[in-house]
Parts: C-alpha cells; sequence; structure tokens
C-alpha cells in the first residue's frame, strides 16, 4: 500500500507558475481550459494565495 506524503514546506502556487500551467493545457485543447483541469485548479490555487 503506497501513502501520500505531504509536506508543509511545498511552494506555494505563483500566478505565473499557474499561467504556464494554463496556456500548455490551452495549446493541446484547441485554445480551451477543461474545468476541473489540472491547470483550472492551480489557477484557482494561485488566485486564492495571491489574497
Amino acid at each position: 500500500m503506497t501513502s501520500k506524503k505531504t509536506t508543509k514546506t511545498a511552494t506555494p502556487m505563483t500566478v505565473e507558475a499557474a499561467q504556464r500551467i494554463q496556456s500548455a493545457t490551452a495549446t493541446a485543447n484547441g485554445g480551451k481550459v477543461p474545468k476541473g483541469s489540472f491547470a483550472a485548479r492551480a489557477m484557482s490555487k494561485a488566485a486564492k494565495s495571491k489574497s
């Protein structure tokens, strides 16, 4: 059985990183970012961590 290790030292998602992820996802999907995709979640997390 494998277990996920969560570290407290994880780097927070930055807006710049989320933009790169979203751009790559949109390019791969004909300009659209699917709802619930990693790119969408990354952008949401970046927006929340910025506040």
